[in-house]
């Protein structure tokens, strides 16, 4: 696969950056996730070649570490929290409700790109168990009917803006 000419470019500014510090794998694949969005299999064969490093250390490193994505986020991510509070009041309903009311798999983008689905640890929202974050917004004291009516709200709103 192509890496479009800005990402390439911002891909090598990166790590010229970090060219003369040993042991920058992880800085450098930060700044390309924080820049980019995500660290596809593509920039990290770019940056094998660029530092010498081996591809395979390189996608070890993003897929040891919760922090990296392999693929882009869909237009709305929503995190799941299964801390425990959340966990004990239902969190793994919610997940199965997002997952059927979306079609996508919790821990994947949707292959329309509208949903990315994640489970995280713990949201500190414990009094509002079971909570979720839809592009950082919080909703709590979900049911499973009341995540299925906000995926429906997002998908009425990104048909009205032309997308869906």
């Amino acid at each position: 696969m192509h890496i479009p000419s800005k990402a390439s470019d911002e891909i090598r500014n990166i790590v010229a950056k970090y060219r003369n510090y040993p042991g920058a794998a992880i800085p450098i694949l930060q700044e390309i996730q924080n820049k980019l969005g995500y660290v596809s299999p593509e920039f990290i064969l770019q940056v094998a070649g660029l530092t010498g490093l081996k591809a395979s250390e390189l996608y070890g490193i993003t897929t040891f570490y919760s922090q990296f994505r392999l693929e882009p986020l869909g237009e709305n991510h929503i995190q799941i929290c299964h801390g425990t509070a959340c966990h004990l009041a239902g969190a793994e309903r919610i997940t199965e409700a997002l997952e059927i009311e979306t079609g996508t798999e919790c821990g994947t983008t949707g292959k329309d790109g509208k949903f990315t689905l994640e489970k995280v640890a713990c949201m500190g929202c414990c009094s509002l168990a079971p909570v979720i974050s839809v592009n950082g917004k919080i909703f709590g004291k979900l049911t499973p009917d009341k995540a299925k009516r906000l995926i429906r709200r997002l998908q009425k709103n990104s048909r009205e803006k032309g997308g869906v």
